[in-house]
């Protein structure tokens, strides 16, 4: 192949959103099935599946397991979505890996096989499952893209499963009430394969119960058995509790990742590891413990001073509950009444993310990612003027966006969108 992999592979954004597991099933199968040569642990939910994803692959690193994660969208670089040993993968693998999966895509649209050229996602999938395999990864913790059922990395046939949250977010994709978007969710269940549940309302616990039981797989409700209590208030940018669950007390734990919403995910995680260890994966206490504490996952609670001693938060709190997270956050570590430079997809939620953020906020200024699929900033304002009594303006690029809420403060919030998060993070020049 003459033409740049990289180019191919973004040019396939144009496709959009497709579900449906036909594609990526016929492309790992022409692969040899490289999503088969590695154990896995699959992770859905509305929030929170990036961290406890990023949690569990930092414990099975410090236990001692070649692992590898796969995540998404990225911030600054394609490769930060394929994780192995601790680092985003060399571009050369990468670049090797999108042709060699492209060349055996134009033999399946060639013979019949794929009627059209498959999604981004779908040829993002496969390309990290083929790292993995190259990279004799031992365990790869895979994060759903979108839904479960019929995202394309449901073809894993996982060790273990979890479901961190049910929120209501995509609607369009997976319906529009928590018992729809659970059904989705639930999706990824497979059969005798256990399932670790991160706190949710009765209504989603009951329809993933409908999916589990007739599949014979066990449901482990992470609080079930399980006590935590906190060290300090969630009010800084890390978390430290005891916590002691049905199969080990794990004594003080620390958390690298700020927020009281991270303890749940922390508390799914450890859940989870468990469920591994039950399978004869070697998981010591210690390395758990010692996994939590060195996570990180940025643009998450991420808090960075510039030299000259201005701050930005970076928050994707891309749904209302997320939005809710990080006021909470603002709140308690006295981070409230702080401009906020906000962006958001036009599938969102955006009125319910906004009067989320609007309690906290003492200005708004809203900007666009620079992303085909990134609301325009005069809706967004329009919304924001509706809600909040505070002063909203509009400027049309992040490097404006933030040049004006500093012209406000020293101290200024980014959230909403990931992809303006990354847009944020280079013009900052990843500081």
């Amino acid at each position: 192949m003459t033409a740049d992999p990289f180019a191919y592979l973004f040019s396939l954004e144009q496709f959009g959103i497709k579900f449906g597991l036909e594609n990526i099933r016929a492309i790992v199968a022409a692969l040899g099935h490289p999503e088969r040569t590695f154990r896995s642990v699959h992770i859905a939910g509305t929030n929170g599946k990036g961290s406890v994803t990023a949690m569990v692959e930092s414990a099975l690193r410090a236990a001692g397991h070649r692992a590898a994660r796969y995540t998404s969208p990225h911030l600054l670089d394609l490769a930060e979505r394929f994780f192995i040993n601790g680092k985003p993968v060399d571009r050369a693998s990468l670049e090797t890996a999108i042709d060699d999966v492209r060349g055996v895509i134009a033999r399946l649209i060639a013979d019949g096989t794929l009627l059209a050229q498959p999604t981004f996602f779908e040829v993002t999938t496969a390309v990290g499952f083929e790292l993995f395999r190259r990279a004799a990864v031992e365990i790869a913790v895979c994060e759903v893209g979108l839904g479960g059922r019929l995202d394309a990395t449901n073809v894993l046939e996982p060790m273990a499963t979890a479901i961190t949250s049910i929120g209501l977010d995509h609607q369009q994709y997976l319906g529009h009430s928590i018992k729809d978007i659970a059904g989705e969710k639930a999706g990824i269940i497979k059969p005798g394969v256990p399932v670790v549940v991160g706190p949710v309302d009765r209504e989603a616990l009951a329809e993933i119960e409908r999916i589990a039981t007739p599949l014979n797989a066990r449901i482990i409700p992470c609080y079930d058995g399980t006590d935590v209590v906190l060290l300090e208030p969630s009010t800084t940018l890390g978390n430290r509790f005891r916590l002691r669950t049905p199969l080990h007390d794990y004594g003080e734990v620390s958390v690298g990742l700020a927020g009281g919403h991270q303890i749940h995910n922390a508390v799914v995680a450890v859940r989870l590891l468990e469920t591994l260890q039950e399978q004869g994966v070697a998981m010591p206490a210690a390395s758990i413990v010692d996994g939590l504490a060195r996570v990180s996952w940025p643009a998450r609670l991420d808090l960075r001073r510039l030299a000259d001693g201005r701050e930005i938060l970076l928050d994707a709190a891309h749904n209302p509950d997320g939005a809710e997270a990080l006021a909470t956050f603002l709140r308690a570590a006295q981070w409230e009444r702080a401009p906020i430079v906000f962006a958001a997809m036009r599938d969102k939620d955006i009125s319910g993310m906004l009067a989320a953020l609007a309690p906290v906020a003492s200005a708004f200024v809203l900007t666009r990612a620079r992303n085909a699929r990134s609301a325009d900033p005069h809706e967004l304002a329009e919304h924001a003027r509706r809600l909040a009594p505070v002063p909203v303006s509009v400027e049309t690029a992040a490097a404006e966006a933030l040049a004006t809420a500093w012209r406000l403060s020293t101290r200024i919030i980014a959230a909403g969108s990931i992809f303006l998060l990354g847009d944020v993070l280079e013009e900052l020049g990843d500081a």
